[in-house]
């Protein structure tokens, strides 16, 4: 094997010095760094003229046809961006001058690693990109689910997506990331330790997309009318409260229902639940940047909220579902290149990379150059421009000039106007040419021990069994033994569990690290999923499990109480027709119980009768419903005649604080009970 060392900016380098051994571009000529795009100076913007990186990205953007490389499987709604504070100090960006004032957007939720067949709760990423279609053209702000991101240069975005997507010889496996080729890149790549904590938490398998954060992951600029800049970190905070599912759980889900993602958004905004995010603001300046442990142009780093503060200034609101899902959700193109006057770009080494592979990307995916021309991916301000022809071209320059200067006055076309064009901040640049990390991305570590210690013991239970799962899917020791240790670099206790549950006995020496750790970083709360849920049942679903000759009374307040808490019910039955009720009315059934399981419900209720429960104590999938519920720390209901079911599956000795007997005088208390989610004292005992 070739050896690995990291450089002075910690990034991996296997190097030769034979050479039939040595990378080459496609033309032939060797690279002599296949690690770090080529910038101006250590921290500099990277150049145009990379040669090396524009071929390797370029070809990586056109690998696939039609499907996107990355996000393919992703689900599009309509909304609208309401602005709630002004920032005219910070930004001359039309879109944040008048307070009230709403913007039309399109947002696109997505999975990274999977095809678009794939099934919606991988563990995975999840892509967030929004595009504001403002007065002064379109904003896209194209991020994910998760703050930081794998790697710090676009040089490497190829090798990873490769690494993680199905391996070329055998075509497997999909949308999954437990297997060699994906851990194998990640232990030779100290930098994406912090990202993998992350997508092992409960981050990456999100109970619906209504209940995820969003991240413009960047480091970016705001520009005001003086010409004065600050940095600026983009945040999305869904007013409907955090929430994920645990991994048994996401596992049945999809078997139950591949589309539970999709459908979740569907059915909300179809139902009037509209879902709401703010849109939040770090913002700071080059002194804080100076002083900050990390370098704020490093995308695997965040700054944490207790530091700099995150500033509400709007909310989006999605309230339209498509009309034509390929029209819409498969042809909008998302370009990180697409910002308006107001906003910059920093020296970010990937953010720089992205903004040529996205545009890249959607002219390969969308035929040529002329994708504005799709109705989604169209300016609803006006458009003036000499650009013409090319492939599926809808309009182009009227009458004699398509070019300017040009001397036919008013019939000219339009012009330059440097009062209101795009004008990029004038950032002094200096420094050599050269293919190099900055030692200032060279710490790997420190963040990941604090997004560690920030978690609750539950979630910390559940990134630990995420990392042990993952790496037991390793067919070679070596590389489970090389990613314990990384762990050990992070904390004791994560490396430790993980070993326990590899049956690793022999500790591996810690990988040596490029930076030495920061070991007193402070906790942050906001870093934790259970520690910002929401503070009632609203938006989450019931499932009410029922029998012929179950209390009608009873099923009646259920959903009435749980209906007008904002919440939904859903009425499961041993048949789709329903079940006749103590009434003797028919109340139909959303869910038959074979094909309605409890892992699609966030709490669950059994109203039975004393013949019909005798009788589902005995029927499996009745068992699975509730033994699944009670597995996966739900609230569960239950009336006495459920109590046959309850000794079947050996509850009879566990009933504890989630599982009342409920009754038509204690609905409020099991809806109360509800707003916890997940009674987690279960899980833990």
């Amino acid at each position: 094997m070739t050896k690995m060392n990291l450089d002075q900016g910690g990034a991996p380098r296997q190097q030769t010095d034979k050479r039939d051994e040595t990378i080459t571009t496609a033309q032939g000529a060797p690279i002599s760094d296949d690690q770090n795009s080529l910038k101006a100076g250590p921290r500099g913007p990277v150049l145009l003229e990379d040669h090396v990186m524009r071929e390797k990205i370029f070809h990586f953007d056109h690998e696939r046809i039609p499907e996107r490389v990355v996000h393919a499987r992703g689900y599009g709604v309509h909304g609208h961006f309401e602005l709630t504070k002004a920032i005219p100090e910070l930004s001359c960006a039309d879109i944040f001058q008048r307070k009230g004032e709403k913007t039309p957007l399109f947002t696109r939720f997505s999975t990274v690693a999977g095809n678009k067949g794939s099934f919606d709760l991988a563990r995975d990423v999840r892509g967030f990109a929004v595009k504001f279609y403002t007065q002064e053209g379109n904003w896209d702000l194209v991020g994910n689910n998760i703050p930081v991101f794998f790697i710090q240069d676009a040089m490497k975005f190829p090798d990873l997506v490769h690494s993680v997507k199905v391996a070329p010889d055998r075509g497997f496996p999909q949308a999954q990331s437990a297997h060699d080729n994906f851990w194998d890149f990640i232990s030779l790549s100290p930098e994406a330790v912090h990202m993998t904590l992350w997508q092992m938490s409960d981050r990456a398998i999100p109970r619906s997309f209504r209940f995820m954060e969003g991240f413009g992951v960047h480091t970016f600029r705001l520009v005001n009318a003086e010409g004065k800049s600050h940095f600026v970190k983009f945040h999305w905070k869904p007013k409907q409260g955090l929430q994920s599912v645990v991994w048994n759980e996401a596992l049945k889900i999809n078997g139950a229902d591949p589309d539970f993602h999709r459908r979740d958004m569907w059915n909300a905004i179809d139902t009037g639940d509209f879902p709401q995010w703010d849109l939040g603001i770090q913002v700071f300046d080059d002194e804080f940047a100076d002083q900050f442990e990390f370098d704020i142009l490093d995308p695997t780093k965040l700054i944490p909220e207790e530091q700099v503060p995150v500033q509400i200034i709007g909310t989006m609101t999605l309230d339209n579902n498509v009309d034509n899902f390929f029209a819409e959700t498969e042809q909008v193109a998302f370009c990180t290149q697409n910002i308006v006057r107001g906003i910059d770009f920093t020296n970010d080494p990937l953010l720089q990379g992205r903004n040529f592979s996205y545009l890249d990307t959607q002219t390969k995916r969308l035929g040529g150059p002329n994708f504005t021309h799709i109705p989604i991916n169209a300016p609803k301000c006006p458009m003036h421009h000499f650009q013409q022809d090319g492939h599926m071209a809808m309009h182009n320059p009227k009458g004699r000039a398509n070019y300017e200067p040009n001397s036919w006055g008013e019939e000219g076309g339009p012009r330059e106007n440097p009062d209101i064009g795009f004008t990029s901040h004038p950032e002094p640049i200096e420094g050599n040419k050269q293919r190099t990390r900055s030692e200032t991305f060279a710490d790997h570590y420190s963040q990941a021990r604090q997004f560690w210690i920030s978690q609750t013991e539950v979630e910390q239970d559940h990134i630990a069994a995420a990392y042990t799962f993952e790496l037991s899917k390793c067919e070679h020791e070596k590389i489970r033994l090389r990613m314990l240790s990384h762990l050990m670099n992070v904390h004791d206790d994560l490396a430790d569990a993980v070993a326990k549950g590899l049956g690793v006995e022999d500790m591996p020496d810690p990988a040596k690290p490029a930076r030495e750790p920061i070991t007193d970083l402070p906790a942050s709360d906001a870093l934790s999923i259970l520690k910002n849920g929401p503070d009632s049942f609203a938006g989450r679903k019931l499932g009410l499990y029922i029998t012929d000759g179950a209390d009608a009374d009873l099923v009646k307040k259920i959903e009435t109480e749980f209906t007008k808490a904002g919440a939904k019910v859903a009425v499961v039955a041993p048949h789709i027709a329903g079940a006749k009720l103590s009434d003797g009315t028919m109340k139909p059934a959303d869910e038959k119980i074979d094909g309605g399981p409890s892992v699609l419900f966030d709490a669950v209720a059994l109203v039975f009768s004393e013949e019909e429960g005798r009788k589902m104590a005995g029927n499996k999938p009745s068992q699975d419903f509730l033994s699944d519920a009670h597995a996966h720390a739900k609230f569960i209901a239950w009336t006495e005649a459920a109590m046959p079911l309850v000794e079947a599956i050996g509850l009879a000795e566990k009933i504890d604080g989630g599982m009342p007997e409920i009754s038509s005088d204690t609905v409020g208390d099991f809806l109360k009970a509800c707003t916890g989610l997940r009674f987690w004292k279960r899980k833990m005992s």
